[in-house]
């Protein structure tokens, strides 16, 4: 039988099906005022994917900011532990794990057998999370989706001095108001939060080979300030960087029930 891994974040809400170690079938959808609704949807949305119903299902584990108001999840586990396993199980050789999720950051440190050594996470500020980025779209009145390629015509990178969301915010507006690039201001927007993000993992020390995932972890332009940053190349996971909460979730899910997934 089929095993399953559900995250509901703060943004949005993520499923990943799996039998055999395969990856049967996950969706992504955006989260609603109730995360019970929001699990349930895209459950059924994953499950008509991969042609199954929910009887199908051995296990299932829940993860995630909503993981409590999971009805079906037979099991709960911290977002650290399926980030951990899912960026370890799709490439072994990571040994730092850094989420950039919807309302927080975490780093994660791997030993060589995938298991987590320590972590730290920042939930007190938006700062260096995915809301961060979908306020500033609003701010410049842009597409959280196209800021990517909106930041890659950038030819002079604008600096962003504010830690403050609110703050950065006003500086967002003064700097659109003055009549500066809006590109220039987005490679700026994605130079800032990867700082954030970087300082955050310092803390734990940074071991390579280190993964993104999340959302943000699509956006070229951000991964890029990532690497520069940090002085090094991020390693390549397979498939979306954003289902790998889900996918941990899955693979945690699928050694309860050695048979399955």
């Amino acid at each position: 039988m089929a095993v399953a891994g559900c995250d509901i974040g703060s943004l949005t809400a993520k499923a990943v099906l799996m039998e055999k170690g395969r990856v049967l079938a996950s969706a992504v959808i955006p989260v609603g005022p109730r995360a019970r609704e929001s699990a349930e949807a895209v459950m059924e949305t994953a499950l008509e994917r991969a042609g199954l119903s929910m009887s199908d299902l051995a296990r299932t584990v829940g993860t995630g900011y909503g993981r409590k108001r999971i009805p079906f999840a037979d099991r709960v586990e911290s977002e650290i532990a399926c980030h951990a396993r899912g960026a370890w199980w799709r490439a072994p050789v990571v040994r730092t794990v850094i989420d950039i999720g919807g309302q927080d950051a975490k780093a994660i440190k791997l030993d060589d057998r995938g298991r987590v050594i320590r972590f730290i996470y920042n939930d007190k500020c938006a700062s260096g999370t995915g809301r961060f980025l979908e306020i500033m779209a609003e701010a410049l009145e842009v597409e959280i989706e196209g800021m990517a390629e909106l930041a890659s015509r950038s030819t002079q990178r604008i600096g962003i001095s504010s830690q403050c969301v609110v703050f950065a915010e006003t500086e967002i507006i003064s700097l659109v108001n003055a009549g500066r690039s809006r590109a220039d201001i987005v490679a700026g927007l994605h130079q800032a939060m990867a700082g954030r993000v970087a300082s955050l993992a310092r803390s734990i020390e940074v071991v390579p080979e280190v993964a993104l995932t999340g959302g943000v972890a699509k956006n070229p332009d951000l991964v890029r300030a990532m690497e520069e940053t940090l002085g090094i190349r991020l390693a390549v996971l397979d498939g979306d960087p954003q289902i790998n909460g889900a996918l941990g979730a899955a693979l945690l899910a699928s050694e309860m029930d050695p048979g399955s997934g």
